[in-house]
Formats: C-alpha cells, sequence, structure tokens
C-alpha cells in the first residue's frame, strides 16, 4: 500500500470515529511512522509503505480512534516555542495556559536572579520556559507523582535546565524547603463529579491525578494556597491557574492567607484562568 491510500483509509477510520481533526491527525501519525514531517507525505505520497510502517501506522490510527491524544501518540507536545516530551503520567500542557506564562514575563522583564517554585509541576512546561526565557533564574519542581517528575527531569535535560533546577516528590503540604520570590500553580481544580463529563481524550487518558480536585474542586487550591502563603516571601507574586468559575471562591480564600489580589487572566475563550497575587 502507497502512503495516499494509507493516509485516505486512516483518515476515514477516524472520521467514522467522529474525530474532527481526522485528515491532520492521520497526517501526523503517518509522518510520525517515517519519520518525517507532512511536507514529505505530500511530495512522496505515492511512495509504497513497507510492511512494518504499514503496521506501526495501522496500531496508531486504533489507539487514535479509541481518543487516545495524538501528543501521546507522538510523545510531545509543542507549547510556548519548545516541544515537550509528554506521556501518560502527565497533563498535556494546554495554550491557554500559555497567557501564564506571557504574564510572568511580563512581571518579570526587569527582574535578577528569582527563586521560583511550581506546585504541581507536571511535564515541567510552565517552570522550564520560564526558565528558558529568564537566563539568570532558578527554580523548584514539586510534584506527588515520581513518574511525572522523570518526565519533568526529561524535558530539564533537553532544554540544558539542570543546573537551575531541583525536583522533589512531595505533597505540598509537606514541603518545608526554601523561601520563594515567586510560585506558580496548576493544580488540580476539577468537582470529582464532573469528570465524567470531560472529552473521553482527557478522562480515559491524562492523569485523573492531575485533575481531580474533590469535592467542591478545591480540595487541593486550599492546600496550594494555604502552603504557598508560608513558602512565599514578603511581596513575593502567587500566580495560580483556577477553574473558569472558580475566580470568587479563591479570591476569598487567597484574602484570607495574605495575598493582595492584583488582577485576573482570561483565557483564549475569555474565561478567567489565572488570578495573580501579591504576598502582603
Amino acid at each position: 500500500m502507497n502512503i495516499q491510500s494509507a493516509v485516505i483509509k486512516g483518515t476515514n477510520i477516524l472520521k467514522n470515529s467522529y474525530i474532527k481533526t481526522a485528515q491532520l491527525d492521520t497526517e501526523i501519525l503517518m509522518a510520525k511512522v517515517l519519520s518525517s514531517n507532512r511536507e514529505y507525505i505530500v511530495l512522496n505520497n505515492l511512495k509504497d509503505l513497507s510492511d512494518n510502517n504499514l503496521e506501526y501506522f495501522k496500531r496508531l490510527i486504533k489507539e487514535r480512534a479509541k481518543r487516545k491524544p495524538i501528543a501521546y501518540l507522538l510523545n510531545k507536545k509543542f507549547f510556548w516555542d519548545s516541544e515537550f516530551y509528554v506521556n501518560e503520567n502527565t497533563l498535556i500542557p494546554r495554550p491557554d495556559t500559555e497567557v501564564l506564562i506571557e504574564e510572568i514575563l511580563r512581571l518579570t522583564k526587569y527582574k535578577n536572579k528569582l527563586n521560583i517554585l511550581d506546585i504541581g509541576v507536571g511535564s515541567g512546561c510552565i517552570l522550564l520556559t520560564i526558565l528558558k526565557e529568564r537566563k539568570n533564574f532558578i527554580g523548584t519542581g514539586i510534584d506527588i507523582s515520581k513518574k511525572s517528575l522523570d518526565i519533568c527531569k526529561i524535558n530539564a535535560k533537553n532544554f540544558d535546565l539542570n543546573e537551575r533546577t531541583k525536583f522533589y516528590k512531595s505533597d505540598i503540604d509537606k514541603f518545608t524547603l526554601g523561601k520563594y520570590d515567586l510560585i506558580i500553580s496548576n493544580p488540580p481544580y476539577i468537582k470529582s463529579c464532573d469528570l465524567k463529563y470531560l472529552e473521553r481524550e482527557i478522562v480515559n487518558y491524562e492523569p485523573i491525578l492531575a485533575l481531580d480536585g474533590g469535592l467542591d474542586g478545591l480540595s487541593q487550591v486550599r492546600k496550594v494556597i494555604s502552603k504557598s502563603s508560608e513558602l512565599i516571601k514578603k511581596n513575593g507574586k502567587f500566580i495560580l491557574e483556577i477553574g473558569f468559575d472558580q475566580k470568587n471562591k479563591v479570591i476569598k480564600l487567597l484574602n484570607k492567607k495574605g495575598f493582595y489580589i492584583n488582577n485576573t487572566l482570561k483565557d483564549l475563550a475569555n474565561n478567567d484562568r489565572c488570578i495573580v497575587s501579591t504576598k502582603i
């Protein structure tokens, strides 16, 4: 079978699984199989596939038809201006989280040698992106998942950031190391009862530990705010990613722990996404 025929067949399989990006996904998976890019596929569409490549392609299409995310099939996700290694042990970086990056870069434009803590560091997409942009900052990432930290360490090594990063397996409740100029966190904030309503790509494949925020969606948020109030320096900035409907409740929690609210950031869909605050 040639490339063109395989792509047509794969696209039809994904369309039958109601995947909106069937054509694009199929071409991306074919590019992975051939260790090439989509341009190569277009220019060489009549080239025959080897039996091994065809079988590999069929396996990938089958997995995608089950709604396994493309990022996990490729083991990579582009975020900000870099390609991050990912697998099922970390959340897939979202474009919406880039609003947090933009704000941090704006706030730290004239800052030097800041010490950053990322609570629930995951793939490292937030912390490592900031360290890439700010060459004299140092960063610490904590996570309760060892497998997630292993992924983060791979990304830190790939970006040559080992010397400026430290990672710890720890629940935020038990973490006591250091004082920080800037704390960032994207904690689990989805109500346990709402998990079943998430897209199949998310609920069936992404780590539930990184999504489940308890009965009211705020169980982890409370812990992160409480501990951050102890770990942050006076006048330090705390930037917290939240659910679209949590703004008012989270602001009250922050105020109780001595944080002044600077502003709230909107995501690409114009929903409340992050709260920026200062320890007073």
